[in-house]
């Protein structure tokens, strides 16, 4: 059974820091892409970043360039996110994502950790 599992939301200031991160079980972690995702209030989810399985590419959403940074760890089977310079608009449900790089390409979602940024 695959599970992904997030934490590391909560509250944090404008301006602030926070670290959310997903573990991942049930599958071959090395084989997979794992992107992070986000859904405001009353708006679509999307993309915020994305790293390959070998960790040896990352992208991002332009609105966190700079601020945000996605990153792996294969032995561990995790995957995390860096935010820096948080601000208000990054208020979000943040949801894991997993993509198989090979042939079905299956993919798998976690259940979201709230992040809130406000003073």
């Amino acid at each position: 059974q695959v599970q992904l599992v997030e934490a590391g939301g909560g509250l944090v200031q404008p301006g602030g820091s926070l670290r959310v991160f997903c573990a991942v079980s049930g599958l071959t972690f090395n084989l997979y892409a794992m992107s992070w995702y986000r859904q405001a209030p009353g708006k679509e989810r999307v993309l915020v970043a994305s790293i390959t399985g070998g960790g040896d590419r990352t992208r991002y959403a332009d609105s966190v360039k700079g601020r945000f940074t996605i990153s792996r760890d294969n032995a561990k089977n995790a995957v995390y996110l860096q935010m820096n310079s948080l601000k208000p608009e990054d208020t979000a449900v943040y949801y894991c994502y997993a993509e198989g790089e090979y042939y079905l390409r299956p993919t798998y979602w976690g259940q979201g950790t709230q992040v809130t940024v406000s003073s």
